[in-house]
């Protein structure tokens, strides 16, 4: 098998205009009903998107291969349970295998529309819920628009990091920024699977286990950043190699969504919501998470006072340690994934915090795809966001637990927020105010 998969890789990375066709396959059948489940198409895609990455193909391209894909598979999942409707469970693998699409059924049934973007990032749901869709009769307009939304943050999330694996061993990187780029990415994993583990074994401190390991991994970047000049150089030439003028375009408007009029416009209207609709403990929530992390992070930046990256033309005034951007987008989008998790089973509370992470993750690598921090800026403004978000819920719920949103403030809620961040993005545009100094 091991020699199997070998000569295929050196095959695929020989014939790059078969890896694109390998890519949108296995992105199709990673999404495809009953398939997704039986063949392995996350190790899959993360071989063949290291290929990509080894200098055969775009980082756009990828994405773009992948996304697209995965939305064919959801597409015929839909058709089948549309075709087949209740007759899909006497099919021999469903017939032998019961509770895939009774976990998928109840799934569907509980969460509605919503499950169908949380789903897309929980493996053994993803392929088997636009089948169900398509048995309930679900409007083809409406689960085309989710599978959409759903697809652009599962490709990112599941060809980036293969991608950049592959493009980081292709480049003459400096010496020592394997052991440091390690060293970081254990220390954020460990962070994530305290919390992981925490909430999924339902322990009764997780919150404050997250916001301590949050503190000690961002005292360590304090300590050790300028020590960090081949992780941080090294990730800088890589991102900055993918640079075009239309990427360009795209990644201004993106980091003007993290901009400082930006995120307090969107922070005020949020709480504005809370104290109207009285959430009185979401509002202290709120609260401490974005009041908490704006006020950590300017003190951060007058202490350590680093300079940003030599690639901007014109250098900007303030210091790049931690980013702020970063920091309070994380805030912004922890905090509403976290609220949306709310009266959830565990699996699907942290679905919520990596669906949030998405927007949050794109605002912070628009930073350094711009040249305006370095990559340990953007990893200790997310440590600080994290850190304050989940000491803030640990306070919150120091005697009970935090309960859900009402579905009417939802509705208030996520509209008029989203509306807010489209109108700029909207204003940027039609204004031409994206040719900005960054």
């Amino acid at each position: 098998m091991s020699h199997w998969f070998d000569t295929l890789t050196l095959w695929l990375s020989a014939n790059p205009e078969w890896l694109a066709v390998a890519i949108f396959l296995i992105a199709c059948i990673e999404c495809l009903a009953i398939a997704g489940i039986l063949v392995p198409g996350t190790v899959l895609m993360f071989a063949v998107a290291a290929l990509a990455g080894n200098g055969a193909l775009g980082l756009g391209e990828t994405l773009l291969l992948a996304f697209l894909g995965g939305l064919l598979g959801d597409c015929l999942s839909y058709s089948i349970g549309r075709y087949f409707k209740k007759d899909i469970g006497r099919l021999p693998v469903l017939r032998n295998n019961p509770q895939w699409l009774s976990s998928a059924h109840a799934y569907f049934l509980h969460y509605g529309v919503a499950s169908l973007l949380v789903g897309r990032f929980i493996g053994p749901l993803r392929p088997m819920l636009p089948m169900v869709a398509g048995m309930f009769d679900m409007p083809f307009a409406r689960f085309l628009a989710v599978s959409i939304l759903a697809g652009v943050g599962w490709s990112i999330v599941y060809m980036l990091p293969g991608w950049a694996t592959g493009a980081a061993m292709r480049l003459p990187l400096p010496d020592g920024f394997w052991p440091q780029a390690g060293a970081v990415a254990g220390a954020v994993a460990l962070v994530i699977g305290i919390g992981v583990q925490g909430s999924l074994r339902r322990l009764r401190h997780t919150n404050l286990m997250a916001a301590g390991a949050s503190l000690v991994l961002l005292c360590a970047l304090m300590l050790s950043w300028p020590y960090l000049t081949q992780l941080d150089q090294g990730l800088l030439t890589l991102v900055q190699e993918q640079r075009s003028p239309g990427l360009d375009t795209l990644m201004v408007l993106i980091t003007r969504l993290g901009d400082l009029t930006t995120q307090l416009a969107a922070a005020v209207l949020l709480c504005l919501v809370l104290l109207a609709t009285r959430q009185w403990r979401a509002l202290c929530l709120a609260i401490g998470t974005l009041l908490g992390t704006a006020l950590a992070n300017s003190a951060m930046k007058a202490l350590f006072a680093r300079n940003r990256p030599d690639v901007l033309l014109e250098p900007l005034s303030s210091f790049s340690f931690p980013s702020g951007h970063t920091s309070a987008a994380f805030a912004l989008f922890l905090l509403l994934g976290v609220l949306a998790g709310r009266g959830q089973p565990a699996r699907m509370r942290l679905t919520w915090l990596l669906l949030a992470s998405v927007p949050a993750a794109a605002i912070a690598g628009s930073r350094v795809y711009l040249g305006v921090h370095w990559p340990s800026d953007i990893i200790a403004g997310a440590m600080l966001a994290t850190c304050l978000c989940t000491l803030s819920l640990a306070l919150v719920q120091w005697r009970t637990t935090l309960p859900a949103l009402p579905t009417k403030v939802w509705w208030l809620l996520l509209p008029t927020v989203a509306a807010l961040l489209g109108g700029i993005a909207t204003w940027q545009l039609s204004a031409g105010l994206l040719l900005y100094r960054y």
